[in-house]
């Protein structure tokens, strides 16, 4: 028996020995040390042995074991490393590459011009109201001196929800609310900038857009207060350099009212596609407070006066970016946005 162990052992040897990948090794350690393996059936067998041969012939087989496990550990551990090192040789990272930089999102540019127009104002002390986006026929149009039957509305392309509902066609309600919210007569200084609503849609215009608004009522106030505020924001935005002009409009709130232009900012006054070559870009609007619109929000155009304007945020960006269609503001084009 001790003959047939050690040509066992010889076997069992160069088998684990050859044994080039895990699979084989595997393969060898159940042939030989697994439960029905050779080894096993030999430790099996020492019943059959003399009584005084057992415990040599047991201790024989247990180094034998021994033996065989220590060989098959140190074959498999030189295995498991060279599929380390192949799986490493094929999945490396060049630590020395720069490391890839996270994108960062931006402010959409008609968030930075409204920011930019916002904090312009708030220096010079006006306060940042807002209101309903969905609003009352009432404080749309009746608070603004605009009646039922006023031909003005014609001019608004309106959305109504229902007969006396409908998505404000500009941020004045605001001016109205603001108003009636204040003790009568007292000092008003607001923007009131918002999305707003019309039934339009082309390269310049579109159904949802952005407005600000402002109001200033106080004792004393004049043309000349409202044509200074103007162009000192005008300037801060465009330059200094912008020349600035009023033109007599029309609006059923304002009396007074103006159409504001500055000089071209493509061409600086000389004449371009931009400006149909008038060297001119019509801007905003505004005009003296209607002393009906005071009086209909509670307050005595005897005592005060005031001035409102109103400007198109897509106006002034495209205008300050060089965009041609107010239509890219919306269509969510990452080429687009990212060029800001």
């Amino acid at each position: 028996m001790e003959e047939t162990l050690q040509a066992l052992k010889q076997q069992a040897a160069e088998l684990i020995k050859g044994a080039d990948a895990l699979p084989k090794l595997q393969e060898a350690r159940v042939k030989y040390l697994g439960k029905k393996g050779e080894l096993t059936a030999l430790l099996k067998g020492l019943g059959k042995l003399a009584a005084e041969e057992r415990p040599r012939m047991g201790a024989l087989v247990n180094t034998v074991r021994q033996e065989l496990e220590a060989m098959i550990e140190d074959v498999q551990s030189k295995l498991e490393a060279e599929v380390l090192a192949a799986k490493l040789s094929t999945e490396k990272i060049d630590i020395t590459l720069p490391g890839r930089a996270a994108r960062q999102g931006h402010v959409h540019p008609l968030t930075a011009v409204n920011e930019m127009i916002e904090a312009f104002f708030m220096k010079m002390g006006y306060t940042v109201a807002e209101g309903p986006e969905i609003e009352s026929d009432h404080f749309n149009f009746e608070c603004l001196n605009l009646p039922a039957d006023h031909p003005a509305r014609d001019m608004q392309d309106s959305f109504y929800i229902t007969e006396n509902i409908l998505l404000r066609t500009h941020t004045s309600p605001v001016q109205a609310r603001t108003l009636q919210s204040q003790e009568p007569n007292s000092p008003v200084r607001m923007i009131a900038p918002g999305k707003v609503y019309r039934w339009d849609y082309d390269a310049t215009h579109s159904p949802v857009f952005h407005q600000v608004e402002g109001l200033v009522v106080d004792k004393g106030i004049t043309f000349s207060d409202l044509k200074g505020t103007l162009e000192l924001f005008l300037r801060h935005i465009f330059g200094e350099e912008t020349k600035v002009r009023f033109r007599t409009s029309f609006f059923p709130f304002t009396e007074p009212s103006a159409e504001v232009d500055i000089s071209c900012c493509m061409c600086h006054g000389e004449g371009c596609r931009v400006c149909s070559h008038t060297g001119w870009l019509e801007i905003l609007g505004c005009g003296m407070v209607h002393p009906e619109v005071l009086r209909i929000n509670g307050y005595d155009p005897n005592e005060v006066q005031g001035f409102a304007f109103g400007m198109g945020v897509e106006r002034i960006a495209m205008l300050l970016y060089g965009i041609g269609d107010l239509r890219l503001f919306y269509e969510d084009d990452v080429r687009f946005l990212k060029q800001f």
